[in-house]
């Protein structure tokens, strides 16, 4: 089961390959090389790119994107895609805020409510696929605008607004905005939580990938589900723990927002879905799923937070953002492509 399963890492065992063998068919490696060449562009175009600002700003840009981005670049490796993760961010800050704000709940049982929320529309989303056959695009696609109108509908029935504010009066805001929203100075550098928080979400879920029975099941099933299931992986259970993994995501998303910004509005996070993808492509899944890599997702998610400040600092118009986002989905689709019948041209 293993040669059918681990796609993008079944190389890295293998006596008689070369190291630069083993480099080339790494998912990630078209990410890595794309990254190192935004990166050196702009520490030439503009100085304030590797000033300590800059790089905090560039980083905290990529973090929640990459927190995402790593989720998504899972399920999207299993096969299935989720388009409610956008507005899965407002939903879980909204839950979290109006509980703390309105219902006068500790801050701390409000984010326990809101994590079951997200678990529970994760599950949903991931039974519902596995129940009907229906395409992933079409359920959470339904979902998403489910929960759009769900997000605006209650926010102004309980706040006559469209925006819900004042947490940091609410009980167990201080200890868990240390945790969500806390910043780590580094020389002259301000590190936000949520950098930890991807870099920490980011090697947990390498490590499933790459080292765990789980991670095998993610590969099986995104790459033959009917082969999978011959050989009895339980593609059920893995598929609804890959959507509740994109929801816990946007609840880890969702509660560094609400906890930093102390307000949230109920159509935040909408038409990130696709920025989210868009990292998880450019870090090396493809969207037939069964290969690609968390790592380079993050490194996608990197990618653009580097490009988008980098655009800023430069004092370019920022429209040229969406040009860059277009030119590198287009190649890193050609590279993905080409990377795998790369790796499939070694395994044999």
């Amino acid at each position: 089961m293993t040669v059918a399963t681990q796609a993008s890492d079944s190389t890295q065992d293998r006596p008689g390959l070369s190291p630069l063998q083993r480099l080339a068919v790494r998912p990630e490696i078209g990410a890595a090389l794309g990254a190192l060449l935004v990166f050196v562009f702009f520490s030439l175009v503009t100085d304030r790119f590797l000033s300590p600002l800059g790089v905090a700003t560039w980083l905290d840009d990529a973090s929640t994107l990459g927190i995402m981005a790593v989720a998504v670049a899972m399920l999207m490796i299993g096969g299935e895609f989720d388009l409610s993760a956008g507005v899965m961010t407002a939903s879980t800050a909204l839950v979290t805020a109006l509980l703390a704000v309105h219902a006068g709940w500790n801050v701390w049982l409000a984010l326990l409510a809101s994590m079951v929320f997200a678990l529970a529309v994760g599950a949903f989303n991931g039974w519902v696929v596995m129940r009907t056959g229906l395409p992933s695009f079409i359920v959470t696609l339904g979902t998403f605008l489910a929960l759009q109108g769900l997000n605006l509908g209650v926010t102004r029935l309980v706040t006559d607004t469209v925006q819900v504010s004042g947490v940091r009066s609410a009980g167990g805001y201080q200890s868990a905005g240390w945790v969500f929203a806390s910043t780590l100075d580094i020389g002259e550098a301000r590190i936000q939580a949520s950098v930890l928080w991807w870099i920490v979400l980011t090697a947990i879920a390498a490590t499933i990938l790459v080292r765990t029975r789980f991670g095998n099941w993610i590969f099986a099933v995104g790459g033959a589900l009917p082969s999978a299931r011959a050989v009895g992986v339980p593609a059920d259970r893995t598929k609804i723990l890959l959507f509740m993994g994109t929801a816990f995501a946007g609840w880890v998303v969702g509660s560094c927002n609400i906890l930093r910004f102390a307000s949230v509005q109920a159509n935040q996070g909408v038409g990130l879905e696709l920025h989210y993808i868009i990292a998880a492509v450019v870090g090396g899944c493809l969207l037939t799923g069964g290969f690609g890599s968390a790592v380079g997702a993050a490194i996608g998610a990197l990618i653009f937070g580097m490009a988008r400040q980098g655009i800023v600092f430069a004092r370019w118009d920022s429209d040229w953002f969406m040009l860059f986002l277009g030119v590198l989905l287009l190649a890193a689709v050609l590279v993905n492509n080409r990377f795998q019948k790369r790796a499939e041209r070694v395994r044999r």
